[in-house]
């Protein structure tokens, strides 16, 4: 069996240089990093109880699923973590060793996904940051994930809400209207609702700790965590 969507790879694949442009196709999550580095970070430290001040997630092995270019795999390996991070895209995984070779950070890359990652060790936490709407069987991705997991340890998931709002916003309002996404990034099929999300993950031993909802001020042209489960979501998962 495999997770890899080979539709969703190429579609990724095709835009790969794009990653580390802050103007480019990627500028979503340009903005969006903030507020889930921030999120990652603050329930890490709390629910690990860590000390250190000026490298807070210090001893944190860390695996990024899905890590693309590496816009989140950098920032967790400046903030003390051993990251290792996996895409099924083998030219994400080129962008993403030569922009941390630029860099200087030391982040394993590798071109894999989930269920194929030959690794002798399990992960304190595992990032699923904007992947799961995007795989072929979510719930074989999820149960590969949670296999290379710790007893104890968290697992974070952001993704988008199945619901109408969603539709109108994520789709018509920033592939078509806003031209904030490439015209196809997404498909409404794939949305996952959250009460999916904590089903399959409880029958793989993990329990929902954390469901925040994410909001963008058009405003203040930031994201912020909020009550509003509707459209973008983020949750953490403690595995038993």
């Amino acid at each position: 069996m495999s997770s890899v969507n080979k539709k969703e790879i190429e579609k990724f694949s095709k835009i790969a240089t794009e990653w580390w442009n802050p103007k480019g196709k990627f500028k979503p999550l340009h903005k969006f990093n903030p507020i889930r580095i921030k999120y990652i970070k603050e329930n890490i430290v709390n629910n690990f109880k860590l000390k250190n001040k000026t490298k807070p997630l210090k001893k944190m092995n860390i695996l990024d699923i899905g890590c693309g270019g590496g816009l989140l795999s950098e920032p967790m390996q400046r903030l003390g973590a051993s990251v290792t991070g996996i895409d099924a895209s083998i030219k994400n995984i080129k962008i993403a060793k030569l922009h941390a070779k630029k860099s200087g950070l030391n982040i394993k890359y590798l071109c894999s996904s989930p269920e194929k990652l030959k690794i002798n060790k399990k992960f304190d936490v595992i990032l699923n940051m904007e992947i799961v709407e995007h795989v072929k069987d979510l719930d074989f991705f999820l149960k590969s994930c949670s296999k290379l997991l710790k007893k104890n340890g968290l697992m974070f998931v952001a993704t988008i809400n199945k619901t109408l709002k969603s539709y109108i916003f994520a789709i018509v309002g920033a592939e078509y209207i806003l031209k904030w996404l490439p015209i196809g990034t997404h498909e409404w099929d794939k949305f996952v609702k959250p009460e999916d999300l904590k089903n399959i993950l409880k029958n793989n031993n993990l329990t929902l700790c954390e469901l925040d909802g994410m909001h963008f001020n058009i405003v203040k042209d930031e994201w912020n965590i909020s009550n509003d489960l509707s459209v973008n979501y983020i949750a953490k998962f403690k595995k038993n």
